[in-house]
C-alpha cells in the first residue's frame, strides 16, 4: 500500500501546499488551510473503491434494479424516517442540540436490534458505566448489546471486523481521530478522513452505520460540510430540551424520502413513540379564543394537523415587530403586505406575533391562508370555530393556490371531527368526506367572508 502524504489543503480554492500557512498563496484567503492526507498510486492489486466495491461498467439494462431489503429498527417511527428500516451497508448522520435525545434513541433502537442481530455501541464522550446506567435507568435489555469505548478509528474498524456487527453506533463522529493525522478530534481533516473509512468499511462490510454529530450554534452540524454528502442519510432532531415533544426530521436520504417526520415523547423511560401526532397537537381549548385556527400541513407521506396562533397587538415603535415560532418571518412579512392590498386590513402599527403550536415547524405554503385567518382573528379579537380547518398558498395577487395531497388532509381532518374546511378550489373533491363542508375559494376576499359566516 503506497504511503499517504501529508499535506495543506486550502477550503476555499483547492490549493495544496507542504507546509501550513496562515494565507493561502494562490487566492489569498486566510485561516483556510487544513491537513488532509494525499495518497500514492495504489497498487494494481485491487484496494476497494468508495463505495466498496472494484470499478466496473454495466450498462443500467444490465444492473439489478431489485428493491433494497430492509430490516426493522423496531421503532415505527423511525423506520417511517428512514424509508421504511434500516439498509445493509448503509450509513446514517443524526444530529441535534445537546440533550435533545441522540444517545438515547439510538441505545434503545440498538438494545432492540441487539435481541436478533450483532449490535456494537463505540462511545467516544462516555464511559461503559455511563452507558450501562442509562440503559438500566430506561429498562432495555442488556444482555446482548456490545459496548466499547474507543476514539482511534483504526482500533474501530479493526474490532469490529472480529464482532462482525450488524448494526453499530459511533457517538460522536466529532471525538474520533486517525492515526494518519496529526490535527486534534474533531477537526475538519479529521472529521472528514474519520468518516471516509467508515463509509468505505460499511460498504464493504455491510454493516449499518448511524454516526453521532454534534452541531453549532446556528444549528447546523459542525465540521466539513462534505460529511453530509458522503453519508446516505441525514437526520435531525428538533424541539425543546424540556419540552416532552421530540421530531425527527429526514433532510436527506438516499433509500426514502425526505423531509419525512417521526414524533416522539420524551418520558422517564426514554423516547416513546407519537403514532397519532395530530391529536398531540390538537390540545385545543374548550372554549373557542381569538387568534387561533387549524390547518392541515403535509410532513413526509403523511398530514398532520397543527394549530397556528397569532397576536396582533397596537405597537409602540417605530418599526413593529413582527415574530415568527416555526413559520418563516419573511414569508409572514409578505403576507401582511398582501392582506393590506388585497383584503383592505392594514397592520403597519400593529405588532404582530405567530407561534406553531407543538414546536413544529412548518416548511409548506399550505400555512399561508391560515396564518392570515390567525392574524384576522387576533386583530379583530373574534374566535373561530373550533372545528373549522384552513390550508391553502397564497399568492401576490390576492389568489388562492392549490397544494399538493389536498385530498389526504381533509380525510385526516374528517378523521379528527372537523365540520368545515375553506381549502383552494383546486384541492376541493368531487365527494366531500362524511360529515365535512367544503367551502371552496379562489381569491383572498372569499376566504376573508367565509370565516366568520
Amino acid at each position: 500500500m503506497a504511503k499517504a502524504k501529508r499535506m495543506y489543503g486550502c477550503t476555499e480554492c483547492g490549493s495544496t501546499f507542504p507546509k501550513w500557512a496562515g494565507q493561502c498563496g494562490d487566492c489569498g484567503a486566510w485561516n483556510t488551510l487544513v491537513e488532509t492526507l494525499i495518497e500514492g498510486a495504489a497498487p494494481p492489486s485491487g484496494r476497494a473503491g468508495w463505495a466498496g466495491d472494484q470499478a466496473n461498467i454495466k450498462t443500467l439494462a444490465e444492473v439489478s434494479v431489485e428493491e433494497v431489503p430492509r430490516f426493522s429498527t423496531a421503532s415505527g417511527e423511525l423506520d417511517r424516517v428512514l424509508g421504511g428500516g434500516l439498509v445493509d451497508g448503509s450509513v446514517v448522520l443524526i444530529g441535534g442540540d445537546p440533550g435533545i435525545g441522540k444517545s438515547t434513541i439510538l441505545l434503545q433502537t440498538l438494545c432492540a436490534i441487539a435481541q436478533r442481530f450483532t449490535a456494537l455501541y463505540v462511545t467516544g464522550e462516555e464511559s461503559q458505566q455511563q452507558v450501562a446506567m442509562r440503559a438500566r435507568r430506561l429498562d432495555l435489555p442488556q444482555d446482548k448489546l456490545k459496548v466499547m469505548t474507543e476514539t482511534c478509528i483504526e482500533a474501530i474498524i479493526a474490532t469490529a471486523r472480529l464482532e462482525k456487527p450488524k448494526v453499530m453506533v459511533i457517538d460522536s463522529i466529532q471525538t474520533i481521530f486517525t492515526e494518519q493525522l496529526q490535527s486534534a478530534p474533531g477537526g475538519v481533516a479529521q472529521v472528514r478522513e474519520s468518516a471516509a473509512l467508515l463509509v468505505r468499511y460499511a460498504k464493504q462490510s455491510g454493516t449499518a452505520i448511524f454516526l453521532v454529530g454534534h452541531v453549532t450554534k446556528e444549528g447546523a452540524l459542525a465540521g466539513p460540510r462534505v460529511l453530509e454528502h458522503m453519508v446516505d442519510t441525514v437526520l435531525y432532531f428538533e424541539g425543546e430540551s424540556d419540552g416532552r415533544l421530540r421530531l425527527l426530521r429526514a433532510v436527506k436520504n438516499r433509500f426514502g424520502a425526505v423531509n419525512e417526520l417521526g414524533v416522539f415523547g420524551m418520558t422517564d423511560k426514554g423516547l416513546k413513540e407519537v403514532t397519532n401526532p395530530s391529536a398531540i397537537f390538537l390540545t385545543r381549548a374548550q372554549e373557542a379564543v381569538p387568534g387561533s385556527v387549524v390547518m392541515a400541513t403535509w410532513e413526509g407521506t403523511r398530514p398532520m394537523l397543527v394549530e397556528v396562533q397569532a397576536l396582533v397587538d397596537t405597537s409602540h415603535l417605530a418599526n413593529p415587530r413582527r415574530v415568527t415560532l416555526g413559520l418563516d418571518q419573511n414569508r409572514l412579512a409578505m403576507l401582511l403586505a398582501v392582506l393590506h392590498r388585497h383584503g383592505s386590513i392594514p397592520t403597519y402599527d400593529q405588532d404582530v406575533f405567530i407561534n406553531v403550536v407543538g414546536g413544529v415547524k412548518v416548511l409548506e405554503t399550505a400555512a399561508d391562508l391560515a396564518l392570515m385567518a390567525a392574524v384576522i382573528s387576533s386583530l379583530r379579537n373574534r374566535p373561530l370555530d373550533t372545528d373549522l380547518l384552513v390550508f391553502g398558498e397564497v399568492g401576490l395577487s390576492g389568489e388562492i393556490r392549490p397544494v399538493p395531497s389536498g385530498q389526504e388532509r381533509l380525510k385526516e381532518a374528517a378523521k379528527h371531527g372537523f365540520k368545515r374546511a375553506i381549502v383552494p378550489k383546486g384541492n376541493a373533491p368531487k365527494e366531500a368526506p362524511a360529515g365535512l363542508q367544503i367551502i371552496a375559494v379562489t381569491r383572498l376576499e372569499q376566504a376573508l367572508d367565509a370565516l366568520f359566516e
